[in-house]
């Protein structure tokens, strides 16, 4: 055998940067590392500054991305600030840890929530693209982009598993274990509005009295359709009238006091003169504990009169849809019938949902506004009607 001194391979990689020999400077084969500031280093060849600086014991080396000093001042105080907010000592932790932390965090939940979530911690688990064992300091966008595309489904799964993930990461970044979210690009996709079908008044009271017609439907029909008869003319939805206990409708102020689920916010609506007869029909002054109706949902009732009158497949939604279109045809302003529906936005999700509505509705008012003109002018429109 040759014996002689081993040659070094070719493509040998330079370290980036030396201990200073020349004040302030760092050598390479081919350029220079001059030291321009405290921890700010700039490139000779191409002028690019860098950063390099202890952060938790570990040395850390980045190139800035710049050539100008100023930003590159900035973009080192802002790299200084996000190390200092990451825990060196978690920095091994892995995803499949960190979805078992996440999980214990959501059990106070109700149970479909956390069977909804536990699905998408299971996935994330089992699909991540570089496997559960990955460091979540090594986790990059792309992983996340990888992951959520191995999946075939519509926008509103795509948006729950996108909401899950950037909640997970978000826990990793406020534990410290990373500085950014690598879930933070992640938007949420539109979803389409669809017209749902929403029944006319008078096929609302065919349904009512469907249901008061029955004798026997899992239990008294006339609590069924005095239920669904309070959603039409109420506009609430079952969570607010199953809630509804008689202390809650004040008699002298004309007012009932809800609290929509929703939202976790209480309201008030005013006692409609449609609605009072079935109020009075069952008020209890001496209970005022008592619920108002005694039944949770009339599922059944209402799709069993569907049927028999051959009628779409109506919900409970559908009566509180109708109350707002009704309150939309008849002219009451859009504000108003937000602040009965419980809503804080000034009307912008009923302008929203029931744009289709308020077309008609800005046409009628539109034939209004004829100030100035001759008197005996009728708009083209209202002449075509006649």
């Amino acid at each position: 055998m040759k014996s002689g001194p081993t040659k070094k391979p070719k493509n040998m990689l330079v370290r980036l940067f030396y201990p200073a020999y020349i004040q302030g400077q760092v050598r390479t084969r081919q350029s220079v590392f001059q030291k321009v500031g405290e921890c700010l280093y700039r490139y000779s060849s191409n002028g690019v500054y860098y950063a390099r600086f202890e952060s938790g014991s570990k040395e850390i080396r980045r190139s800035l991305r710049t050539t100008d000093r100023a930003s590159a001042q900035r973009a080192l105080a802002w790299l200084k600030e996000e190390r200092k907010q990451v825990d060196p000592a978690q920095g091994k932790l892995t995803l499949g840890e960190l979805c078992d932390r996440y999980s214990e965090t959501i059990q106070h939940l109700k149970p479909k929530t956390i069977e909804r979530k536990a699905l998408i911690i299971r996935r994330t688990k089992s699909d991540w693209p570089t496997g559960r064992l990955t460091q979540v300091t090594k986790i990059k966008p792309s992983h996340v982009d990888l992951w959520i595309s191995r999946y075939r489904f519509g926008a509103v799964s795509r948006n729950q598993h996108a909401a899950e993930i950037k909640h997970i990461f978000g826990m990793a970044v406020r534990d410290g274990i990373i500085s950014r979210s690598p879930a933070a690009h992640l938007r949420r996709m539109k979803l389409p509005k669809p017209i749902r079908a929403t029944p006319s008044f008078e096929e609302f009271k065919a349904i009512v009295e469907s249901i008061r017609s029955q004798k026997f439907n899992g239990h008294d029909a006339e609590d069924s359709a005095d239920f669904v008869e309070f959603l039409g003319l109420a506009g609430l939805g079952k969570a607010e009238a199953a809630a509804l206990r008689q202390s809650d409708i004040h008699w002298q102020r004309q007012k009932i006091t809800t609290f929509r689920h929703k939202t976790k916010s209480g309201f008030e609506i005013p006692i409609y003169p449609q609605l009072k007869p079935l109020l009075l029909r069952r008020r209890r002054d001496d209970a005022p504990n008592e619920r108002v109706f005694a039944i949770n949902n009339a599922k059944k009732a209402i799709a069993n009169a569907c049927r028999r009158l051959n009628l779409p497949l109506y919900t409970h939604l559908s009566f509180r849809r109708m109350f707002i279109t009704r309150a939309i045809e008849r002219g009451v302003d859009v504000k108003v019938i937000a602040e009965w529906q419980g809503h804080k936005d000034g009307g912008k999700l009923i302008l929203d949902t029931y744009s289709h509505v308020n077309r008609a509705h800005s046409h009628r008012m539109a034939l209004l506004m004829t100030d100035g003109l001759p008197e005996d002018f009728v708009p083209m429109s209202a002449a075509a009607s006649q």
